[in-house]
């Protein structure tokens, strides 16, 4: 069997300037993902201006399960993810943002409760708890969280967690949008989906400023989750489909 067949975990982590916080959060995915090994890492560099190149070059020389994706010029959060899950060769994909708030010490968890739920299940979402956020944007969350499940009706507390693991495939079937990101519990469940739920630890950040983070503001979003709101609406049956003779 070959490694590519072999390989079900891929590891995709979006950044812009973050090269303060590449070396230990690389050393920290690859000891956590150890026991699910063999699993690779992508790292998609978003257009990063400071020493970001170089600290990815240096672990990746370290890892030699780390591959490292470059935009010219930075696209966004939910384009670096997209970039990072064609590329992944693993049927499962891990996500976590790369300023080390979250800990990737729960993705075993998390990749235990999608494979706990069966094959009808396409998400497993995780939700912060003791939130290292500071008070404005904390609140600007909430008050956006809130608004958000009473509209889609998603059940899910806290959707803008970067830990998620999730089936590729299904991923890649969801209509592509900035922010989608912010909004696959809902559209995971859109396409027939389960999606289960594990409570994360949030830590502070490593080093550095954040660089992402603007959806989390409750008038940035409101196009797109009126988007997803239609989307739903005109979701129709999803076909259960079956070969002739079978």
């Amino acid at each position: 069997m070959t490694e590519s067949t072999s390989l079900r975990l891929s590891v995709v982590v979006p950044v812009r300037n973050e090269a303060g916080n590449i070396a230990p959060l690389v050393a920290e995915i690859a000891a956590a993902c150890a026991p699910l090994a063999p699993f690779e890492i992508i790292y998609v560099d978003d257009g990063s201006t400071d020493a970001t190149p170089a600290a990815l070059a240096a672990a990746r020389a370290a890892h030699p399960m780390l591959t490292v994706l470059r935009h010219r010029e930075s696209c966004g959060q939910s384009a670096a993810v997209r970039s990072g899950v064609r590329a992944a060769r693993g049927d499962l994909v891990a996500t976590l943002d790369g300023d080390g708030q979250n800990d990737p010490a729960f993705i075993p968890r998390l990749v235990a409760a999608l494979d706990a739920a069966g094959p009808r299940a396409g998400l497993a979402q995780g939700q912060r708890v003791g939130r290292k956020d500071g008070r404005l944007k904390g609140l600007q969350s909430r008050i956006a969280n809130g608004v958000r499940s009473r509209v889609l009706r998603d059940a899910t507390r806290d959707t803008g967690c970067g830990l998620k693991v999730f089936r590729r495939a299904v991923y890649l079937a969801l209509p592509y949008f900035d922010a989608l990101h912010r909004f696959m519990p809902a559209l995971v469940a859109r396409e027939g989906f389960a999606v289960v739920h594990v409570d994360v630890v949030d830590r502070p950040r490593m080093s550095g400023r954040s660089n992402y983070g603007l959806f989390d503001r409750l008038w940035v979003g409101l196009l797109d989750l009126a988007g997803v709101w239609w989307l739903i609406r005109r979701r129709r049956r999803v076909p259960d489909l079956a070969a002739e003779g079978s």
